[in-house]
């Protein structure tokens, strides 16, 4: 794709941000569809954060990703925000659409999307979610509103148990907290349907460990985890030989990047590609985030 006067600019910033994911797989989808847009990865610190936002305006940047520390602290900048940002208090998208600067969080759209396009419909299933960070309250906001036989287990309870305590005030959901412990996932994972990994256990370099014992994962379940490097982890390893369905982290990161890409160019996602430009990277040099 040759870069001209008309070529816009589309983003992606963090701290650190050099080894981001984002720039291959938005370049990738630009250029299968013919979008005369690039996309570039922008370290910025906490303390520029708000100069960030004014750049975005000034060069007239069409979008963004926003990736750690930024997504919480980003909204104070925003014009408007979806509901979802809204009742997170976190962003990872941005559009800027002539000036007036709008924050998404397709977070938990990616998690269900990647659920869905592999197989499993998490409509009335009884969900269980490792972690309660950033993402796991995204994704755990997202499939509250399918079904209200979610736990979620933190090894802070009192996370756990709060975020719970919102969610079921605002949806009106039955949605429970607790800690995570070796005899809460046994309990939990007798009935669960669907277990998905929203913590950082199993990336590399502690690529050995996972919070399931191999003996607790059934046939009848499907396991997401949202680590992609690697691409298949130890959790969704054992979890495989048990016979379950598996869903790799790279599902959600092309999911929740293509409902950003659409955000930003009104026009549907080239899936395939995406996956096909993240899975080489990785295979290729292993990079991470």
């Amino acid at each position: 794709m040759a870069i001209t006067g008309k070529t816009r600019i589309c983003g992606v910033i963090g701290d650190p941000i050099e080894h981001s994911l984002s720039p291959t797989m938005h370049n990738a989808a630009f250029k299968e569809i013919g979008l005369d847009l690039v996309f570039l990865a922008f370290k910025v610190t906490p303390d520029q954060v708000e100069n960030a936002v004014k750049g975005v305006r000034s060069l007239n940047i069409l979008g963004l990703n926003v990736t750690m520390p930024h997504k919480n602290k980003i909204i104070s900048y925003l014009d408007k925000l979806d509901p979802t940002a809204e009742y997170l208090k976190s962003a990872n998208t941005i559009l800027n659409a002539n000036g007036l600067l709008t924050g998404f969080n397709t977070d938990g759209t990616g998690a269900m999307q990647a659920l869905l396009q592999n197989g499993t419909d998490p409509n009335g299933k009884k969900m269980l979610i490792l972690g309660s960070g950033g993402a796991a309250k995204a994704i755990a906001f997202a499939a509250a509103r399918t079904t209200d036989q979610i736990v979620i287990l933190n090894r802070t309870p009192n996370k756990s148990q709060e975020f719970a305590k919102n969610l079921n005030h605002t949806l009106k959901t039955k949605i429970e907290g607790d800690a995570l412990t070796s005899q809460s996932i046994e309990k939990n994972m007798q009935d669960a349907q669907i277990i998905i990994n929203a913590t950082s256990v199993g990336m590399q370099p502690h690529d050995k460990i996972s919070l399931i014992p191999p003996k607790l994962f059934k046939q009848t379940q499907t396991i997401l985890d949202i680590v992609y490097n690697p691409i298949e982890t130890k959790l969704l390893n054992d979890a495989k030989k048990a016979g379950a369905k598996t869903v790799n982290g790279v599902e959600m990161l092309i999911h929740q990047g293509a409902a950003s890409f659409e955000i930003w160019t009104n026009k549907p996602a080239p899936i395939e590609a995406m996956r096909k430009a993240i899975t080489n990277q990785l295979m290729t040099k292993g990079e991470s985030t």
